[in-house]
């Protein structure tokens, strides 16, 4: 190669950029902001190797599948007072993780919870939370009983799981006059907003006994729907089914409680679930598509 060639080559390569350049530039001019933004990312990527690829973002939003259009059947309202629902009417293969009261307070749960974004609904009762009284030791001897108190259900709540009403006491609610048990669920919805930033809009009855002042007091301190269920968790991940032919069915609604062994209970009960071929539902998605308003 000759003096003259070794000049040439790099002169020639020096405007070859140049005239890119100035067509990366025209490019740019010519877009809107957010396509400009991406001209950048793809430019400055250009000489990337594939370990700098960004990865896939993390799902957003509450976890659960949602009813597809036209999937759920309305639940019908008989009268000005929140439905009583036991279960959602759909055939799809979907059932619903409940959990009540909040003694045991195992951050295993929350672990599983967040990491596998499992959709779950809590009702949480504050002498549970707080740890006032004794504690469900149905599970085995308890170990994280008031753990966390309230900091425990905050971190369900950046979970994306929903904290719903469950009573301050849990009396038996039928047993009571109105105003005792308007301040019990007044009483707790107050709270829940008050150290979760939300105020809950769904209430379980603590064993599931309600009477009419029950649903008139729930009305009155915002709840729009009473949950109950279709089937228990029992220690172990063992359920405990209230219909005859002792199976899932599509809708059912599923209550466990916060006791010892959560986690490996928890576990137990999701890989039951699945291998059955049925999928965990966002409840409130669901209830919004039942019960229009």
């Amino acid at each position: 190669m000759t003096p003259a060639s070794r000049t040439a080559r790099p002169q020639r390569t020096t405007r070859l950029l140049g005239a890119a350049a100035a067509v990366a530039v025209a490019l740019v001019a010519a877009c809107s902001p957010a396509e400009t933004a991406g001209v950048a990312e793809t430019a400055g990527n250009a000489g990337a190797s594939p370990s700098a690829t960004p990865k896939p973002s993390v799902p957003q939003g509450p976890p659960g599948v949602r009813p597809r259009k036209g999937e759920v059947r309305p639940i019908a309202r008989t009268g000005p007072l929140p439905p009583v629902i036991s279960s959602i009417p759909t055939k799809r293969k979907v059932v619903f993780l409940t959990i009540d009261d909040g003694w045991e307070q195992d951050p295993g749960f929350v672990k599983q919870v967040r990491d596998q974004r499992i959709p779950i609904t809590a009702f949480a009762m504050r002498d549970a939370v707080e740890a006032k009284g004794t504690p469900d030791e149905s599970g085995g001897p308890a170990r994280y009983v008031g753990a966390g108190k309230w900091g425990y259900f905050r971190q369900l709540r950046d979970a994306g799981v929903p904290v719903e009403n469950h009573t301050l006491t849990h009396p038996n609610l039928p047993l009571l006059g109105h105003d005792a048990q308007k301040r019990e669920i007044c009483g707790a919805a107050q709270l829940v907003k008050k150290e979760l930033g939300a105020r809950p809009a769904l209430f379980r009855p603590p064993f599931g006994n309600y009477n009419t002042d029950t649903l008139k007091a729930a009305k009155s301190c915002g709840v729009t729907s009473v949950l109950l269920w279709t089937a228990t968790v029992q220690p172990g991940g063992k359920i405990a089914y209230q219909v005859p032919d002792k199976k899932l069915h599509p809708g059912d609604i599923l209550l466990l409680h916060f006791r010892p062994n959560l986690a490996r209970d928890f576990r137990i009960l999701v890989g039951k679930i699945k291998r059955r071929g049925y999928e965990l539902g966002n409840l409130q998605a669901y209830l919004d598509a039942a019960t229009p308003r």
